[in-house]
């Protein structure tokens, strides 16, 4: 790794030293819950400051030194929370978020949603007003408390409790981050009351060795089902993986080509997770896309005789949009776990011949060792043609511009734009692509880009976010995050001046009801004025570019700014596109019906 591509050498330890306290000893039940925290290994603790956690804000800094975990201030708790979701989607572990009383938690619970969609880990620190009624100080505790706070989150955490005192808060916080990094994997919250946090010890806190209390938890296939699983697939003659939720092991990564390879059986993957397949290799179908596969992936599961599901999004939707005439189904998923009354994100009941009750990382290793040895190497990847069509600058444009611009340096795009053509860029590693948001929600993707930006640092790896207008405006205040830490990333705006998903969805209404499609645009352009994006990202101390309208100036300038995150900055690229969609995309948002 070259010294131009470390990104930066400062390190965050170094920001925001508090002065020294002398504080050696927990004396506050605050000081309990921080020397939790720092038990569970968690580097940083991301936050909006709220005054029903001053207490364990002062513990942070004062006893414990800003260190292990080291705060992360945020303009706002979405951002917070999106921080911690990307940071898991690198490395598999969570962070932890200090969350304000119920308002906090109330701005905070569109990216919770988005990390539980996603099964990501996350260590969540809600606090409340004083419990006890005769502690709250007239009027502002008495609306920042709530009798069951929880219940805002309950739906899509995986648990969350109220301890009432400094010892339960101790095991509450291991229990939460056991909870939340055993698969599947999601958000837990803990939720401190005020009173609780500011009041003394009565006698010294001897805390117990934590390590005893987060075990860890393995998994395994049931003998039997890889037995039934491996005779399926030796007897197929089409067999097909779609290769969903996995992790960003580079191992497992190689274990799956080499199950691809000694089934022959081809391969779908999906933009909505990470990379999962190389999307090059020979045997991969199609290109990753968000909405449904592309026709010709499609067609490769409407021809398949088994199909091995890896954790995929949602296979029984797959299958129907492909026609599928109920093929042998292997699904390899754990999520069963995690579903509940409250959210529907677990997609249909697919019909299944075998299930394998744990991680795909778990099963495809035992899969391979019961199949055998088989035959030939790993074939030659693909070479990639991609061009943009057309001489009005679309994200196709931006791609290949951006491709250049990059060369052959190890990338990963932490973040790509509704309109993005998974064709476009070919991934060959499991970090070159962390997937989406998760849930849909609108205004993750900043935060989620710079929560990967912090574990991918010094890495060598270049972190490039490529965020729709409305996307990134939502949450523009995450920039200064970045910026103030230190945590180089490149962003570009796929600026169509629009909420054009909107648009589609309007058109499709109109065909519905034989209305005028041409009024599709009514509430929903982001025009007269156009935002100068790239201004608001100066303001917050971003190395800003653009906006740029030419397709010619684009490599140039993608070079200019990855020069400024070489250097240890952030930078923002403001690229006015030509609004539009892929064309398989397209076609499936504004169709009459399905």
């Amino acid at each position: 790794m070259s010294d131009r591509h470390k990104n930066s050498d400062t390190p965050i330890s170094s920001i925001d030293r508090p002065v020294p306290a002398g504080v050696n000893a927990a004396a506050f039940g605050s000081d309990v819950v921080a020397e939790a925290l720092r038990a569970t290994d968690i580097p940083f603790i991301a936050l909006t400051p709220g005054a029903s956690f001053r207490g364990l804000h002062d513990s942070l800094v004062n006893y414990l030194g800003n260190a292990k975990p080291q705060m992360l201030l945020c303009i706002h708790e979405e951002n917070a929370v999106a921080i911690a979701h990307g940071y898991a989607k690198v490395t598999g572990k969570p962070l932890a978020v200090a969350l304000h009383s119920n308002v906090g938690l109330m701005h905070a619970t569109m990216a919770i949603f988005n990390a539980w969609c996603d099964r990501m880990p996350m260590l969540l620190i809600g606090a409340t007003g004083p419990v006890d009624a005769t502690k709250r100080r007239p009027w502002i505790d008495w609306i920042h408390t709530a009798a069951d706070q929880g219940a805002l989150v309950r739906g899509y955490t995986k648990w969350d409790d109220q301890p009432a005192s400094p010892a339960a808060a101790h095991e509450a916080v291991l229990r939460a981050a056991w909870i939340a990094t055993t698969a599947p994997c999601g958000p837990t919250y803990v939720n401190l009351d005020a009173g609780m946090q500011e009041s003394k010890l009565a006698e010294p806190f001897a805390a117990s060795e934590s390590a005893r209390f987060m075990p860890a938890v393995a998994d395994a296939a049931a003998p039997d089902a890889i037995e039934k699983a491996t005779a399926l697939l030796k007897s197929a003659k089409k067999p097909l993986i779609l290769c969903g939720r996995v992790s960003r092991d580079t191992s497992a990564w190689a274990e799956r080509i080499k199950l691809a390879e000694r089934l022959g059986a081809r391969v779908v993957t999906d933009i909505k997770i990470g990379a999962s397949f190389p999307t090059d290799h020979p045997l991969h179908v199609g290109a990753p896309a968000f909405i449904a596969p592309t026709p010709d992936a499609q067609e490769a599961i409407k021809q398949a005789d088994a199909i091995l599901s890896l954790d995929w999004v949602d296979p029984a939707g797959t299958l129907r949009q492909a026609g599928a005439q109920q093929p042998k189904l292997i699904q390899v998923s754990m999520d069963h776990q995690l579903h509940n009354g409250w959210s529907l994100d677990y997609q249909g009941l697919p019909a299944v011949d075998v299930f394998l009750a744990c991680q795909p990382d778990t099963a495809v290793p035992a899969l391979l060792a019961a199949l055998g040895p088989g035959k030939g190497a790993i074939p030659a990847a693909q070479a990639t043609h991609f061009k943009a069509e057309g001489d009005k600058l679309t994200v196709d444009h931006l791609a290949v511009a951006l491709r250049k611009a990059v060369g052959q340096r190890e990338t990963s795009l932490t973040h790509v734009s509704l309109s993005w053509n998974g064709a476009s860029w070919p991934l060959r590693h499991p970090l070159d692509y962390l997937g989406s948001d998760g849930g849909g929600g609108v205004g993750g993707g900043p935060g989620i880009a710079i929560g990967a930006a912090l574990a991918l640092k010094g890495t060598g790896r270049l972190p490039i976010a490529v965020c729709g207008d409305g996307d990134f405006l939502m949450a523009v205040t995450a920039v200064w995050t970045a910026v103030h830490y230190k945590i180089p990333v490149l962003f570009v705006i796929a600026n169509n001046r629009s909420f054009f998903n909107d648009e589609l969805h309007q058109e499709r209404v109109a065909r519905m009801r034989s209305r005028p499609v041409e009024n599709r645009w009514v509430g929903q352009r982001i025009s007269e004025p156009d935002i100068e994006i790239a201004a608001m990202a100066g303001a917050q101390g971003a190395k800003a570019f653009g906006p740029v309208t030419k397709i010619g100036k684009l490599e140039s300038i993608f070079k200019d700014a990855i020069a400024a995150v070489d250097a240890g900055g952030v930078a923002v690229v403001d690229v006015r596109v030509e609004p539009g969609y892929t064309a398989a995309m397209t076609a499936v948002m504004t169709r009459k019906s399905e």
